[in-house]
Parts: C-alpha cells; structure tokens; sequence
C-alpha cells in the first residue's frame, strides 16, 4: 500500500515557519521503540458512531473488486486520507465498538465479531475525521477477509445524525480474501467524514481482518502547524519575587534588542537589553534571552514586550506554586483503581469503582495469570492505574510512589521544608481526617497494591513479584474503569519488579513507622523477602514482547535496582548485608548522572539521593554528597547552554518518551543539591527549569493542565476524554504531559509532526499517546518539584539539611 502522505510541523522564526532539514523522523524499524520506552498501541473512539442507516447521497458510484492479497492494491492518484490503513503501526486511530477488542498484532486489523445482534451498526470499527471536498471524485479501497458469505458494509459518511452516506458497499467476504475498490463523488464539503464498517446483525459469530485501508483523492491534508501565540516566551504562570526572572524571545535579529516589562496597567515597570543567543538546536530558532530578574515587587498581569510582540501574562508571587504542589498530588486520587471517586471530593471527576470484580469488569479481586505462568489467582485490587490505560506496573509504580514517599521525607529534613503543608487534610482524600498526613495516605494505597503483588509464601518464586497486572488485549477510548470487559491477567514475575517492592517496601517501613508500626513492620518483613528472592533469582527479566494490551517495561539490567533497594534496606534497617552490598557496588562511585536524566528503568540515582540526604553512618556519605552537587553542576551546565534554559541533553539531541519528566527528575537532582549545600545557583537552576514547563519554550505552552493561559488539556486517558466526549472530563488540574519526542511513535504524531525539530514533536490531541500521555511516574516527579518549589516561599535564601 501506498504510504501515508506526511506534513511536517515546522518551527519558526520572526516571519513564520522554517524548514529544519537536518530533523527528519527515524525510519520505520526498531529503533522506532527503543528499549527503554514501553509502546501503548490504543484506539480512538468518538462518541458518534451509532448509525442507522441512511439515504446514499453519492453523485457518482463505481466499484470493482480486485483479486489481490493485502499489500497489493492499485491506488488511483491523489491524497491519501485514511491514517494508518496499513496497520504497521497499532491500530491508532481506527476504534471499534466496546463488544469487539481490536488486534493489528498480524499486520492487519482484526475483530472477533460477536453474535446475537440486530442491526449492522451494532458493531462498528472506524476511523474519524476524514475530509471530503465537495465535487471531488474519491477511491476508496481495502482488503478483506472473514468467514465465507459474511458482509461488511462500507461506508464513507456523515459522523452524525442523519448519518448521510456518501458511499455504501456490500461487499460479501471470503475466507482467502479480496481487495474491494469504489470511487465516488462526494456531494459536500466535509472536515470530519467517517470510515466505518458496520459488521453486526449476526445471530453467530464471525472473524473479520481488514488491511490496507485507502481513501485517496481531494485536497492533501492540511499541514500542521502549530500555533505559538507571541515570540515572546515566558513562565505563563509566573516567578518568584526574589528568583530569577527569564524569558526567551524568538526572533531574526542577531543585535541585542531592547525589552519593557509592563504592569497590569500598562505602564513600564523596568527596560533592559537581551543577549543573543543564536540557533537553538533544539527547536530550530533563532533566539535571544532576557534576564528580568532585579525586579521583584509581587503582582499580577505582567507581559513582557520586546521585538514589536508582547507575552502571554503572567505573575510575580508564590502563591501558584502552592496550589500546584496541592493539584499534583490531588492528581492520584482520581486514578486510583478499586474505589469510587466522589464528587464532593473532586467535583466532575466522580466515577464508579473500577475493577472490583463486578460485571463487566473481571477483575482485580481475583486474577490468574497469564497460562503457563502459575497455577494462583490474587487479590491485585487497589493501587493506581498507570497511564492512559487500566494497567497496573510495579516498576513504575514503584518510582511513583517513592518519589511521593520521598517528598514528605524532604519536607521533614530540609530546612526549607513546610511538612505541615501535607499534613492531614491538606489533598482532601477518603482517608484525610485520620491524623496521618494525606501525602502518606496517598502513598499507601499504591504501596498497598505493591504489597499483594508479591508471590504467597509456599509457591515456586515466593517472594518475588509480579511484573504487572493488565487487560488481556488493548481496549479503546473512551472507556471508563468500570466498563472495561477485558479479562485482566497477572504477568510473570520480574527481578525487578521484585527490587521496586523490595525499596518501597524497606522505604515504608521508616516512613509509616510514627503513624503505624504494624504496616510499617508489614512493609519491612515484605521489603526483606524480596530481597532475598531477588538474590536467589538475580536474572529473571522482563520481556518486551509481552506488550498486548499493557505496556511491557521490560528491563534486562537490574544492577540499578539491586542498588536502590540495597540503600532503602540499610536507611531503614543499617544492615551490614546492604551496607556491604552499597559499598561493593560498582554504581556506588559510578557517574550516573545522564543527561537525559533518570526513569524507572534507570534507578541507581533514587538510592544515591536517599543515601545523600538521609541520615545514615555510610562510611563514605561525604563523597556521595559531594557525588549529587557535581551531578547539579552538570545539569546547571546543560541549562546555561540550553536558551529555553533546560536542564536536558539527550544523546544526539533525540527527545525521549516522558522528556517533561526526565527534565523534573534533573530537577531534583539540583533541588537535593540545594538542600545539601544551601548553594543558591541551585536552587536558581530548579527555578529556571520550572519556566520551560510552564510556558517558556518553543510552543510557548504550559505542559501542566491548568496553568498558564495556555496549556495541555487533553492528554491520553481513557478515561479524562472530553476530547471524545463531552460528558467526560479533561485531566484534572495539576495533571503533566509527557513532552516532545523525537520518535514520534504513534500514527497521529507521525502524520502531523513529521521532520519536527525536538521541542516541536508534541501535539495537545487525546491520540497522541506517545507525546501526550498522562502517568503516575511523571506527576510523582512533579508533585516532588513543585513541593520543593513551593517551599522556596518567596524566594529568600535559607537552604540546607536540618
């Protein structure tokens, strides 16, 4: 089949977008999915695909079949219009009905289809959003199969009521397959057309593939490009009176230019000069920076004004920091699985309990494994859905809850830390009222999870845990939890998602230990049989062939692992075992602070800052505080080097799956480092990195839902899905979106931002999942920055450990 025709998003300058020739997408293969990224493969699903049948408004019909196998169809000339027709990649953004689960695991798209309905639009897959121009002659084609005599209706229609087809074929299937061909005249100007097969009204089931979906002809797709609102780009949110000040303004001038700063009123509050910057190669423009730091009087509705343009507005305070550190953590209670979601406590998000074992769902109550795996079935209810699906994963659970557990750890210790700013009451939780700080609430209904995924004492593996817990195959959007018919499976245990318990788990048992000694010896005794299992079975991996319908998180290097959870079992316990385990490591003095900062599959850091800034006889603990202010000084680097002031450098400058939250796990990096050293430059470099999450960068945006006047509101979820349907709510305030990334690795990033410079290869759409997703690993990073953050109060210096 014909590829998909593909526009690139390009960056721009002062008079528009520029072509950045050296940028272009990786080739189809395997370095599409590097290791380190698990690959979500879902579908879209708008709320209006319920169509009876209507009235053919074709001016012209004409079709042929073509006796040939899928991969070999004629395409008459013109555009093509379908996305991802050829399935190579998932079955993104095609959706199906909620009776039918979509599989492109083979290279086609195929469908159980279920018996007993009535009518042919009962069950549906289609595609949305596909453009008609009135007047233009169109073909359309695809292969098919399915069991001898069945009928597929195809059509080309109108995605609402009165559903007007502008094509409608019967094509009867057989079992070795056919490519069925029409053109037609399409009567109207369209923008958003569907593709649908409507397969119900069978009293039996059947098996239906399709591939190589084609819609050619009209005009080509509309190019992509972005709107970046004024080249003036600041922190939309705002600065602190007495931190530093920056903004970036995009420009061709190469000579210093001068900017104001004006007060909500207008009037002209300081002047200065920018510095040139040159080409920024990570977003392909020419930019110069501008340092209005000296100016610290607090207010609201500041712009800034340089080169003819004028900013989005924004404050100088504190308060917004407050709120964010409340929002990011008010963020999990909405994903919890297992429990109701009240109104009263999160007005709009309420929702039924979702996977506790009542119909359609079938599970968490009772879960068996994947066949050949063991012979049990667990309780797995509770902790957080990952992502934008229903999984449940350990290792990323892990990182999630120890950056929540690690947060109010700093609180205590730090000597700009406001412990009682979490304390109980402070997220409004089901359990706020309990005289344990809601933080730790929070976090215990994940570390709860963790705990039942290990394997029972007495089985093979005993002590280990499972890897993950999710849908036997992908589901679509939108679904919420409660509505998911899958069958849920537990997934062979992993060596590292055993040492994610193992450090959780001994992270517990100090943390919980003041407001409840039986969970927290619970969590010790746990904490301590994972480790041994682990070191009976050091090299049980994770695969990433075992990615239908989850994530896979594979991970075949577990060093990191065994050194983290070595350092929470000796801080919490001061064991000779871990002790000697930490000392004889080689990670122990290793350089492990990357550019492209760390992540769930790269743990070593979470011990070195654990083993850094809690108190603990180490005999080296001086070299490996020493060892977090070099790691901050690299970062304090990357950000003087970088215009937009990033703390990011991803080896050949390819933005990863998560950049957003790999740039906040560096910025913890620098926030410990303050805390240990009380050195300014520090705390004014997580300072400067906050501003290119909240706007100043190049798509002048806030990648936090409900901040900044411009910002990331419908990242992938199944269940936050206003984009698809009004009556779901979008990501709740304080919700991060995962970030640019070079790999473009979802069909709609790959058709609207191909040839993107890095800080370009993002699109605010529910369907781009591999730049746009939402996770409990990257909001915990957030919820650990802005605490910091909104510690810093004013901004008055006053740093280091207690």
């Amino acid at each position: 089949m014909a590829r998909i025709r593909r526009r690139p998003a390009y960056p721009e300058t002062a008079d528009g977008p520029v072509l950045v020739g050296s940028r272009p997408c990786p080739p189809p293969g395997p370095t599409r999915l590097p290791v380190r990224l698990r690959k979500d493969a879902p579908v879209s699903q708008r709320p209006r695909w319920r169509a009876p049948l209507a009235a053919v408004a074709t001016a012209t019909l004409a079709a042929t079949t073509l006796a040939a196998g899928p991969g070999s169809p004629a395409y008459a000339e013109g555009p093509e219009q379908i996305v991802n027709g050829s399935f190579d990649d998932g079955y993104a953004p095609w959706w199906g009905t909620a009776n039918i689960t979509l599989d492109a695991s083979s290279g086609q798209l195929c469908a159980d289809i279920p018996g007993g309905t009535v009518n042919p639009w009962d069950v549906i897959i289609g595609q949305n959003d596909i453009p008609l121009l009135a007047g233009e002659t169109y073909r359309f084609s695809f292969f098919g199969s399915a069991d001898p005599g069945r009928v597929a209706k195809a059509l080309v229609q109108l995605p609402v009521d009165p559903y007007t087809q502008y094509l409608a074929a019967n094509p009867s299937l057989d079992a070795a397959g056919d490519t069925y061909a029409y053109t037609f005249t399409s009567p109207v100007d369209l923008p958003d057309a569907q593709v649908v097969f409507q397969v119900g009204g069978s009293t039996a089931p059947w098996r239906l593939c399709i591939d190589d979906v084609s819609l050619t002809g009209g005009a080509p797709p509309e190019v992509y490009v972005p709107d970046t609102g004024p080249r003036v780009r600041v922190n939309q949110v705002g600065y602190l009176p007495k931190g530093p000040k920056n903004a970036t303004v995009v420009t061709d001038a190469t000579d210093p230019l001068p900017w104001e700063l004006h007060n909500a009123g207008g009037a002209v509050v300081a002047r200065g000069s920018s510095t040139p910057r040159g080409v920024d190669a990570s977003s392909g423009q020419n930019v110069q920076s501008i340092d209005f730091g000296r100016y610290t009087r607090a207010g609201t509705g500041y712009t800034l004004v340089a080169d003819g343009e004028t900013s989005r507005p924004f404050d100088i305070g504190s308060d917004f920091y407050e709120k964010l550190r409340a929002d990011s953590l008010k963020f999990y209670y909405p994903q919890r699985s297992g429990i109701a979601i009240s109104d009263d406590l999160r007005p709009g998000y309420a929702r039924p309990a979702g996977h506790v074992g009542v119909a359609p769902n079938q599970g968490d109550t009772d879960v068996p494994c994947q066949p050949g795996v063991c012979d049990y079935s667990l309780d797995v209810s509770g902790g957080w859905y990952d992502a934008g699906d229903h999984g449940k994963y350990v290792v990323n659970g892990g990182i999630a809850v120890h950056q929540m557990m690690s947060e109010y750890e700093r609180s205590v210790l730090a000597r700009t830390g406001e412990p009682w700013k979490l304390w109980d009451g402070s997220l409004d939780i089901p359990e706020s009222g309990n005289r344990v700080p809601d933080i730790l609430d929070e976090a215990r209904w994940e570390q709860e999870f963790l705990l039942k995924m290990q394997v029972p004492a007495g089985q093979p593996l005993a002590g280990m845990a499972h890897h993950k817990i999710h849908d036997a195959a992908w589901t679509g959007l939108p679904l919420l939890p409660d509505q998911d018919p899958q069958p849920r499976e537990l997934h062979a245990p992993s060596t590292a998602a055993t040492l994610n318990l193992a450090a959780t788990a001994a992270q517990a048992a100090r943390v919980f230990l003041p407001y409840d000694p039986a969970f927290a010896a619970r969590n010790l005794k746990a904490a301590k049989a994972a480790w041994a299992a682990a070191k009976a079975h050091p090299a049980v991996y994770a695969t990433g062939a075992d990615s239908n319908g989850g994530g896979a998180y594979d991970d075949s290097n577990v060093a990191d692992e065994f050194y983290w959870a070595a350092a929470e079992l000796y801080l919490s316990t001061g064991g000779r075992e871990f002790r000697d385990h930490l000392l004889g490591s080689p990670l122990h003095t290793a350089d492990i602070w990357a550019p492209d900062g760390f992540s769930w599959q790269s743990v070593a850091a979470l011990g070195r800052l654990d083993l850094a800034r809690i108190p603990n006889a180490l005999p080296d603990r001086a070299r490996v505080r020493a060892s977090v202010a070099q790691g901050a000084d690299r970062y304090l680097g990357i950000i003087a080097d970088s215009p937009y002031g990033v703390p990011y450098a991803p080896p050949g400058n390819q933005w990863a799956w998560g950049s957003n939250s790999s740039i906040l796990n560096n910025v913890e990096v620098l926030a410990t480092a303050y805390d240990l050293t009380g050195a300014e430059k520090y705390r004014t470099g997580v300072l400067e990195s906050m501003d290119y999450l909240l706007g100043r960068n190049a798509l002048n945006q806030s990648y936090i839902t409900g901040y900044g006047e411009v910002a990331s509101h419908n990242q992938h979820s199944r269940w936050f899905a206003h984009e698809l349907n009004a009556e779901l709510p979008n990501p709740p305030a304080g919700t991060l979106a995962g970030g640019a990334n070079s790999a473009l690795q979802d069909p709609l990033a790959q058709q609207k931002l191909a040839g993107c410079a890095p800080q370009f290869c993002y699109i605010d759409d529910i369907e781009s999942y591999s730049t746009n997703e939402l996770a409990i690993n990257w909001n915990s990073a957030l919820a650990w920055v802005a605490g910091f953050v909104a510690d810093q109060d004013n901004g008055d210096a006053r740093g280091r450990l207690r």
